[in-house]
């Protein structure tokens, strides 16, 4: 049985400004949003598996995703890098100013 990705129109690209992450809800699934500096985008599940963190708040870059509650100690890369939990990531795009997110 294969599944196919559904996509979903969370919000605006401008939402989110470069350097920081917004939090969205795409088919009931909450996900983190980042541009990252290079204006590029990622997309992650916004709550940390260790401790229920909001991701979204906390700093990304193409391959690290840091919860903002535990200052460096709880990080991925899609997988955990420091004992936690594996973090799903998501593709997203920018088309016609808006984020889609597929899952």
């Amino acid at each position: 049985m294969t599944s196919s990705l559904q996509a979903h129109v969370v919000g605006r690209a401008d939402e989110v400004p470069v350097g920081e992450g917004r939090a969205f809800t795409a088919g009931g699934t909450p996900v983190a949003v980042f541009r990252l500096r290079d204006g590029s985008l990622r997309a992650v599940a916004a709550v940390c598996p260790h401790a229920g963190g909001p991701l979204a708040d906390g700093q990304s870059d193409a391959k690290v995703v840091v919860c903002p509650l535990h200052l460096n100690a709880w990080r991925w890369d899609g997988t955990p890098t420091t004992g936690a939990g594996p973090l799903p990531v998501y593709a997203v795009r920018e088309e016609d100013g808006a984020l889609v997110v597929e899952l």
